[in-house]
């Protein structure tokens, strides 16, 4: 089978030999993969932190058919449509014991020690499985782990119907957030980046009032639009070392910050920046990963209903749809900053092989 698989820092290949993975265990189901989304962790993992295991195949993010099972599985069968719970586990560390999945100490995903999604076909076991409705398209359900890590960041918080919530970055993580806090009853969702093609998906996807903040500072313009109040809910998902500390002047007083990105790269926090977390009492949530009990949570479940209503939508959202044998060169030129996307999708059983990447196809000059 065609597969992407990361030998090293910036060493992504294409093979086209790979074999298919098989039934081990009475629980396994194999999944013919139908879209599979690229994520920022890959992007990080890609550019500096490198594999976990050299030749590993590669992503996470996936949806497909159900292609066969193992003879103990029993809610899932064979021609199904599914996403993914791409993570896995210990079940027997403190964090696993006490409910909270998220903070396992050897909580890892598929792409790491396991073989990925980008691939025609994966593995995992039934009880990972996510069943889709019929209507739901795969490109959309591609986006059920993203969604889902978005939805815990959101339970993390007491937002309540009215809120006025900002969402500082919006790539795919802060256009999830901008759909999300719409459905936990935000009043004004408020977007907030640098580049104005993004914030005009933003308002597409239900943003209210789209902020460039190379334009101003982004907590002048908040202040402005609340009358020197702030924002209930301020939501950093640039993962950017600045953002991360501009995020805090945002809120009104009391208010809350939920951090979903990561900043790989110090952090300093000016003392205005800093002052606003004690003078202003603000309550600060890390959130991390999608999982909560009984496993793989909530998240998951309300992720695919609002998918399912139409609430949160894929379409703005994705830039690119490629094939496998594009993967190698696309990584190259997302961190050489030659493209300009937000969601690209892998379709691996589409596309025939032509030898050539199709720069049409991302937008890049010949």
């Amino acid at each position: 089978m065609k597969a992407l698989k990361l030998y090293g820092t910036q060493d992504l290949r294409f093979e086209d030999n790979v074999t298919e993975p098989l039934i081990e265990n009475d629980d396994d189901v194999i999944i013919k993969v139908k879209s599979v989304g690229i994520c920022g962790s890959d992007m990080s993992r890609y550019k500096k932190l490198g594999p976990y295991v050299a030749g590993m195949t590669f992503g996470h993010e996936f949806s497909g058919e159900v292609t066969e099972v193992g003879p103990a599985v029993k809610g899932i069968k064979v021609g199904d449509r599914v996403a993914g719970c791409p993570a896995f586990v210990c079940g027997e560390c403190e964090s696993c014991r006490r409910g909270e999945p998220a903070q396992c100490e050897r909580l890892h995903v598929i792409g790491a020690y396991l073989p990925g999604a980008f691939a025609e076909y994966t593995k995992l076991p039934e009880s990972h499985i996510i069943p889709l409705p019929d209507h739901v398209d795969y490109d959309t359900a591609a986006l059920v782990e993203p969604s889902a890590v978005v939805a815990r960041g959101f339970y993390h918080t007491s937002i309540q119907p009215g809120a006025e919530v900002a969402i500082m970055g919006v790539g795919s993580i802060g256009l999830l957030a901008v759909q999300w806090a719409k459905i936990f009853g935000a009043k004004k969702v408020y977007a907030i980046d640098i580049d104005d093609n993004k914030l005009q998906i933003a308002k597409e996807l239900g943003a209210d009032i789209a902020i460039n903040s190379l334009e101003r500072p982004a907590h002048e313009q908040i202040m402005e639009y609340t009358n020197g109040r702030g924002v209930d809910l301020a939501v950093e998902s640039a993962g950017s070392p600045i953002t991360s500390a501009q995020v805090f002047a945002l809120p009104r007083k009391g208010g809350e910050v939920v951090f979903m990105g990561i900043p790989y790269a110090d952090i300093q926090i000016e003392r205005f920046y800093f002052e606003k977390i004690v003078r202003n009492e603000l309550k600060i949530h890390g959130s991390w990963n999608a999982l909560s009990a009984p496993f793989p949570g909530k998240e998951w479940t309300s992720t695919v209903h609002y998918i399912g209503t139409g609430q949160i939508k894929s379409g703005p959202m994705i830039s690119h749809r490629l094939s496998l044998q594009e993967g190698p060169e696309v990584f190259r030129k997302i961190i050489n900053r030659e493209i300009d996307s937000v969601k690209i999708i892998f379709h691996p059983e589409e596309m025939e092989l032509t030898g050539q990447f199709n720069n049409e196809a991302i937008g890049v000059e010949k």
